[in-house]
Formats: C-alpha cells, structure tokens, sequence
C-alpha cells in the first residue's frame, strides 16, 4: 500500500473518531436499555418525582376554647409592719412568732406608770368639780349666784373631761394592738427594748384570702372586668386553683402595654403563702362546631396563612382565614370545610402540586 493511501485511511479514521465522540452523548439515550433482556436497546422509561410521606388530619367539628396565660404573684389581703405611736420601754410582749392574732388584741405594751398617774389625777380634779357644779346648780335654782359663776363652773368641767380624754389617747399609744386578723412574722426586739415610732417590732400579715396580680395585653383589658374567672397553679401543687378578678387598672402601662389585674382567691386553709409566683389561664371565649388545625400546620407568608390539603395524591395550599387561638390550635373562619385533609407534618417540604402519600391520620381531638 502506498504511502498516499495509509495517510487517506489514517485521516477517515480520525474522522469517524472526531464524530462519533460528538454524537454519542445524543444517541447514548436511544440505544440504552437493559442488557439482560431480550430487546435490549429499548429506550427505558422516565420515572415520576417520588412521593412525600406525611400525616393527615380529617378536619371535623371541634369545641374550641381561646385562652390566655399571664405570670403573676400571690399577695396578702392585708400586710402592715407593726410599730408602736409613741416612744417608750417595753415591758410586756404578748405575742408568739408565727401565731394567729385577732384584730385589737394586745400584742404588746409600754411602760405608761407615769401617763396613769396623771390620769388618776385629772380623775380626782373632775369628781371636785362635779361636785362644786351640782352645788353651783343649786345655787343658781334659787338665783343666789349668777348665770355667769355657774357657766365658769361647767367650762371648768369640760376641760378637764377633755385633758382626761387626751391622757387615755396618750396611754392608748403605749399598747400596741393587732389592726385586723392575721399571723405574725418574726420580732425584732425584746421586752425592755427602748423604741419609738420607727422602729418595727414584727409583721403582720393576713392571708386568707389571697390576692393574685398579673398582667394582660391591652387587646384583652375590655374583657376582663370584676367577677371574671381565673385558674392558676402554682409550683410544688398538683392540682389548679380557681380565683375570680375584683379589681383592674383603669389605666394601661404606656411602657408594657399591658393592665394589671387582681384577683382573689379564699385560701381558706391558708396552704399557699404571699409571694409566690403563679401562672395564670384565663378563658376568654369558646365557640362550638369550629374548624381547629394545629399550630404547626399553618404556614405565614407576606400574603397571608397558608396550609396545604390532601387531593387526589398531591398537595395543594389553601390561604385560609384565622380566628381564635389556643396554646396548640388555631380557628380557622375561611378557606377549609369539614371533611377536608389536612397535611400537618413535612409542611416546610411540601410543594404545590407534589405527590404525597399519607402514612397517619392524627386524632381530631374532640
């Protein structure tokens, strides 16, 4: 073979090379098929995107309540530091720390010998006077002394009642009694202790009934009036607690934007102390036969809420309208109907028009 004819065959092969590795991604496709069967180099078919597993919920009647949680603090009914009116020493305590006091009983004394003794003597200044204001009567009855000479006699009289009264005020102000019912705290002196009016001898404390006090959102502060009620619970008690509101803040914190409201609760055994904390629950309102979806299935966008729902295999987004809202459910008042699937698991994944398939249906709740 001449050289012209190698160097001919030589560029025909580097030629078909050139076009066949041009051509053989596009024709690869039409020539694939499985080699072990017999018509191998059938095209294979393209498969569909493969279906989400999710959880459904069937979306049925359901009774609905909206509520509301706050923090709050349990106060006393009444609390007041005791101290005495006046200076002096002590010398009697007649109270127990931690016991049970009724309003005016004596819890404790100072020395006032020196405040009877004048007493005593105002007493006897009286009953001499008394004495020359009957006479003076007499007198004036058969008008030997003048009208003049007897009113003397009578202002005389006055006045010492009036120095009488204020000695009993001033002896009054040595005892030191109990303002209303309750228990009293720890003491800070003892008997023989000089004190004046600064100075705390113990707390008194009633607390029964208890007062609760929380805040609310300012959206809410026209619902809540007095005779509203309340639950609350507190840590370290199984069981809830039921209160009623007697009081709100006619005016709304500018800074929280929040009211405070108080509550009352009997306390009758007296088993829960004054300061406390509480988480309350208030009930607003509750509707029957509402559409309900959890939490979870809503999804917020810049247009409004949306949820996906189950039909024929794929997933489809409904916007939707919300009402009510609980610690785990939301009302729906627009865009789904009893008897509707709902996706509720997976929502981040899902996709308008995706396959899904569901593995679940989640209880309703009713």
């Amino acid at each position: 073979m001449t050289k012209k004819k190698v160097r001919t065959l030589f560029y025909t092969l580097l030629t078909i090379t050139i076009l066949g590795v041009i051509l053989y991604p596009k024709l690869k496709p039409l020539f694939a098929g499985n080699s072990n069967s017999p018509g191998g180099g059938i095209p294979v078919q393209q498969r569909g995107p493969q279906a989400l597993n999710v959880q459904g919920l069937v979306i049925t009647p359901r009774h609905l309540n909206e509520m509301i949680t706050s923090t709050g603090t349990l106060m006393s009914d009444e609390e007041t530091e005791l101290s005495f009116e006046t200076s002096g020493r002590i010398v009697e305590i007649y109270f127990d720390e931690g016991s049970h006091v009724r309003k005016n009983e004596l819890m404790a004394k100072i020395n006032d010998r020196p405040l009877q003794a004048q007493l005593q003597r105002l007493q006897a200044q009286k009953r001499l006077v008394e004495e020359r204001e009957f006479r003076q009567r007499s007198l004036l009855e058969r008008d030997a002394i003048s009208q003049e000479s007897y009113d003397q006699v009578v202002t005389e009289r006055q006045v010492i009642e009036a120095d009488i009264a204020l000695m009993e005020a001033r002896i009054a102000e040595t005892e030191l009694r109990a303002p209303f019912d309750g228990v009293v705290g720890l003491r800070h002196l003892s008997e023989g202790s000089y004190v004046n009016p600064n100075t705390k001898i113990a707390r008194l404390v009633k607390n029964k009934p208890l007062k609760i006090e929380f805040s609310v959102a300012e959206r809410y502060s026209g619902e809540i009036t007095p005779g509203f009620p309340i639950t609350f619970r507190v840590d370290g008690f199984s069981e809830s607690f039921s209160a009623r509101v007697y009081a709100v803040e006619p005016k709304i914190d500018v800074g929280t934007r929040t009211v405070v409201v108080r509550a009352l609760y009997p306390n009758t055994n007296e088993a829960l102390q004054p300061g406390r904390f509480t988480n309350v629950i208030l009930q607003l309102s509750e509707t029957d036969n509402a559409i309900a979806v959890p939490t979870e299935a809503i999804i917020p966008e810049m247009e409004g809420e949306k949820v996906f729902v189950y039909r024929s295999g794929i997933a489809q987004p409904q916007y939707v309208s919300i009402g009510l809202r609980t610690e785990s459910h939301i009302q729906i008042t627009g865009g789904l109907e009893f008897g509707d699937t709902l996706l509720t698991s997976g929502v981040m994944q899902l996709r308008p028009n995706m396959p899904v398939e569901i593995y679940h249906f989640q209880d309703n709740g009713n």
